[in-house]
């Protein structure tokens, strides 16, 4: 089953590396989507590809692994747009 689900990370998560972290995460399992840097200071990531695959990922945004102090995650599930490829911005 594929997923989508936009988080919005909050946190120290800018300026340290999180934006490719999760690109890295991302990559790994062969995920689209994205992260980008929004002006609150929170980071935005777009998560697109099958659900055991996106909920790894989710899971590593607020792990023990991931650069800064990433708090809080809030997710909206959206329907799969059959994505390709994963940006930063």
């Amino acid at each position: 089953m594929t997923r989508r689900v936009v988080a919005l990370v909050a946190g120290d998560v800018q300026g340290v590396g999180y934006r490719w972290f999760v690109r890295g995460q991302a990559g790994d399992r062969g995920l689209a989507g994205s992260a980008t840097n929004l002006p609150d200071g929170r980071v935005e990531v777009v998560l697109e590809g099958p659900d055991d695959d996106v909920h790894a990922v989710l899971d590593a945004l607020t792990g023990p692994a991931a650069p800064g102090a990433p708090r809080d995650v809030a997710l909206t599930d959206e329907d799969p747009l059959g994505a390709s490829g994963f940006t930063t911005a």
